[in-house]
């Protein structure tokens, strides 16, 4: 565990799950620039304070302690809220103190002072722009931040299109400041979310289908050459069985296995509310007719679901968080779905070859097949013993 100093006080701070191996802080030199600069102009916090993008809560736990009148998180992560929930706890901060909302409830009414942790994903920072705008007036304290390598000419071009006149700091720790001055003025329209057909060779009985992406999900305006290849390699016959799309996203693989496999029971699950919103709606317009159900969880991957619980899990894990290249995130996932699993139950998984997932499924499954390769992907299968 980290200690965050600032000009009010010491935090400790942890991502979410905590992991002792993990040598990844919860915070970076671009949280650290944003907490100096408001402290040293001494800005007014007292109103409401609304934080997007804190990835794993330094943000809010330190202005929590800086007493606003309210205080306000926007996230997408499930992960990231639940690292700030934690750290907030672990600071001596009350629940009531922070509203932590995501990126599908109604954003705060108005905004006295906004600030936004430049996310990787340029269309998130559009729509969380475009969704706050209304609430923003013209003595609005507007400060973005991030490191050097996340702020390019577009988004400031964002931020001065959706808000106003923008300019940046100067690099401190290789991060910079945003800044902001907001004009009343029309907008435009939020184009998020975004609707595309899937193409006319699209397998497993998607071509031709309209699709709907969320602002943040992977791949928003097409059909990704990693799915496309994972969705070509899905397993046939499975009956009656409990099938989860693990790291759902648009959810067109859960979709997909919807479509060919009338009796099968449907989990969609992801650490992102943008994703999961993407994935209902999808199955609700292609799948659902007829009553047909399935269900919907924003979540730490399987963490939540029972031992022995579930026959097959699909998932094309991400390999980044934030801006760090790690395969944590796939080792945790391949970790959970070997709980989940019942015996005889099977995780199939696509991934770049360089990835080297057939090392780590040795190791969690004892054994893993490959299904499928070509150049690029490869698609591995791994079972449950006893």
């Amino acid at each position: 565990m980290n200690r965050l100093t600032t000009s009010w006080g010491t935090f400790p701070l942890t991502r979410f799950p905590e992991d002792p191996r993990d040598q990844l802080r919860a915070w970076d030199a671009a949280d650290e620039y944003l907490l100096n600069h408001l402290a040293e102009t001494g800005t007014d916090l007292s109103g409401t304070v609304a934080v997007v993008g804190d990835r794993w809560g330094a943000l809010v736990t330190a202005l929590a302690a800086a007493g606003p009148g309210e205080l306000v998180q926007i996230s997408d992560s499930y992960l990231g809220r639940s690292a700030t929930a934690e750290n907030l706890a672990r600071s001596g901060a009350g629940a009531a103190e922070v509203r932590l909302s995501t990126t599908q409830d109604p954003p705060p009414e108005r905004v006295d002072v906004l600030l936004v942790r430049v996310p990787k994903s340029l269309a998130l920072l559009e729509d969380q722009l475009h969704r706050l705008a209304p609430a923003v007036h013209e003595n609005t304290v507007v400060v973005g931040t991030g490191m050097v390598k996340e702020i390019h000419t577009s988004t400031l071009a964002l931020f001065e299109r959706i808000l106003g006149t923008t300019r940046t700091s100067l690099a401190v720790k290789k991060a910079r400041l945003v800044h902001t001055t907001p004009e009343v003025r029309e907008a435009g329209a939020n184009p998020w979310p975004y609707r595309y057909d899937l193409p006319a060779d699209a397998p497993a009985g998607l071509a031709g289908r309209t699709v709907v992406n969320q602002a943040g999900v992977f791949c928003a305006d097409r059909l990704d050459i990693g799915t496309r290849f994972f969705l070509r390699n899905l397993p046939r016959g499975l009956g009656r069985s409990r099938v989860v799309d693990l790291g759902c996203g648009n959810g067109v693989v859960g979709l997909a296995v919807a479509l060919a496999e009338p009796e099968a029971e449907l989990l969609f699950t992801d650490e992102s509310y943008q994703a999961v919103a993407s994935a209902e709606e999808n199955f609700a317009a292609h799948a659902g007719n007829g009553g047909r159900k399935a269900d919907f969880l924003v979540g730490d991957g399987l963490a939540d679901l029972a031992p022995g619980s579930v026959d097959l899990v699909l998932s094309n894990p991400p390999f980044h968080s934030h801006q760090a290249t790690t395969d944590r995130t796939a080792r945790r996932m391949f970790a959970d779905a070997r709980r989940a699993l019942r015996p005889g139950g099977e995780l199939r998984v696509v991934g770049n070859r360089h990835l080297g997932y057939h090392a780590t499924l040795r190791r969690i499954f004892g054994g893993c097949e490959l299904v499928a390769s070509d150049p690029k992907f490869v698609v591995l299968r791994a079972v449950k013993r006893g």
